[in-house]
């Protein structure tokens, strides 16, 4: 066994088992393996769950500074890296630390580095929001199923509903979920279409990359289908939140002409909640359009303020890097409060150029929050992918620039706008 007072590498068997060992708990920043150190660390927080990596062996450090792969546990049979899933308000500082045995690409989840000491797991992360409203315990309750069907019951028609009940139920969506619980923020689909191919989509992947968790929008829906949705939303749920652009769709500016007659509509019914929209804002067009229409908050999808990496990511089909700035200070003069959503993995946007780009970018745009998210795909994927250079600095020193950037707000996810 290992010194009581440093990070042990944790790790597991086929049958998920867990193990520690005398061997430091390593970790990764992009391509580089590191220590983990006490102050990359804290401990496992309430929500998050540790899953193994398929087809991965753990690396762990021995006492003279070297790597060392492990290759079986205790007994005989193949030893598997271990990481940690992290709830809503917890960003991720560093990746597991592993080597792949297999060339299949790892699933789409934000894998963070996790270690053992003294009876307790840690994992690198960082709060970096208050975690309540997305912890799991207020969802996946045993009344949802019941909730749902009384709902269906009362709009059997409803396409959008019927989509909303399937993403709560298969896919345990928190967003539409919360369509059926009445309150907080509630997606509202509709757009089976999209203007980019991203790497790390959650909808639409090519089998042989990662497949995606869940299946996208098939249909296009009417103005009165959301309405219905929207407005029984925004009257009953506290604190209420519509947002166009959920993981089952597409790219929900591309239907302008249709959200654009949602709002209005909504918004003759009701003053109540806020209107967002999850977008990648390639499409000035058509965010103009709504943002014209009455849209109240605009979230960009944004992983890097570089050109060359925000292509390689993104694949966009018709649009720049420039059209989304040119789409966010379109929003910001019409007054929509805009969020970047930052996509956030270590060694990739936080490296010394990217953050001076990002911070140029926020500036430039007059951007109002940065919510930082766990990207999730496959690290060895991605870096063969996207270009990533310059001196990293590491997520921490990320998240304190951001943090001292006047006027700009720093959390994980979307609030009412008043």
């Amino acid at each position: 066994m290992g010194v009581p007072d440093t990070m042990q590498l944790l790790y597991a068997d086929k049958q998920g088992r867990m193990y520690d060992h005398g061997l430091r708990a390593v970790g990764r920043t992009g391509e580089r393996l590191v220590e983990i150190m006490d102050e990359d660390m804290l401990e496992l927080p309430p929500g998050a769950s540790l899953t193994l990596l398929p087809g991965s062996a753990p690396v762990g450090m021995n006492k003279q500074g070297a790597f060392k792969l492990l290759k079986q546990v205790p007994g005989g049979g193949s030893a598997l890296a271990v990481g940690a899933l992290l709830p809503q308000g917890y960003t991720r500082t560093l990746l597991p630390g592993y080597q792949r045995q297999i060339g299949q690409a790892l699933p789409l989840l934000g894998f963070a580095a996790v270690a053992w000491r003294e009876g307790r797991v840690y994992v690198a992360a960082v709060r970096t929001d208050d975690p309540d409203r997305w912890d799991p315990v207020h969802y996946n309750s045993k009344d949802l199923p019941g909730l749902v069907q009384n709902r269906l019951a009362k709009a059997p028609q409803n396409r959008v509903l019927a989509q909303l009940a399937h993403c709560a139920l298969e896919y345990s969506c928190y967003t539409a979920q919360n369509i059926f619980y009445g309150r907080w923020e509630g997606g509202l689909p509709m757009s089976p279409v999209c203007n980019a191919r991203c790497l790390g989509c959650i909808s639409l992947q090519p089998a042989e990359c990662c497949p995606s968790p869940q299946s996208r929008l098939t249909f296009r829906p009417t103005c009165s289908e959301a309405m219905e949705v929207a407005v029984h939303h925004l009257c009953h749920a506290p604190e209420g939140i519509i947002s166009f652009g959920q993981g089952c769709e597409g790219e929900p500016a591309l239907a302008a002409d249709v959200i654009s007659e949602v709002i209005g509509g909504v918004r003759q019914k009701t003053g109540r909640g806020t209107i967002n929209m999850n977008s990648n804002a390639g499409y000035t067009r058509g965010v103009d359009k709504i943002c014209r229409a009455g849209l109240d908050s605009l979230r960009v999808s944004l992983i890097s303020a570089r050109e060359t990496v925000y292509q390689a990511y993104y694949r966009p089909r018709d649009y720049r890097l420039a059209d989304v700035a040119e789409s966010i200070r379109l929003a910001r003069s019409l007054g929509v409060y805009v969020s970047l959503n930052l996509l956030v993995l270590p060694g990739l946007n936080d490296s010394e150029v990217e953050i001076a780009a990002l911070i140029k970018f926020i500036g430039d745009n007059d951007v109002n929050k940065v919510q930082l998210r766990n990207l999730n795909i496959d690290p060895d994927y991605l870096f063969s992918q996207v270009p990533a250079d310059g001196e990293i600095c590491g997520v921490d020193r990320l998240i304190r620039t951001l943090r001292n950037m006047p006027g700009l707000v720093l959390g994980n996810f979307s609030r009412p706008v008043t």
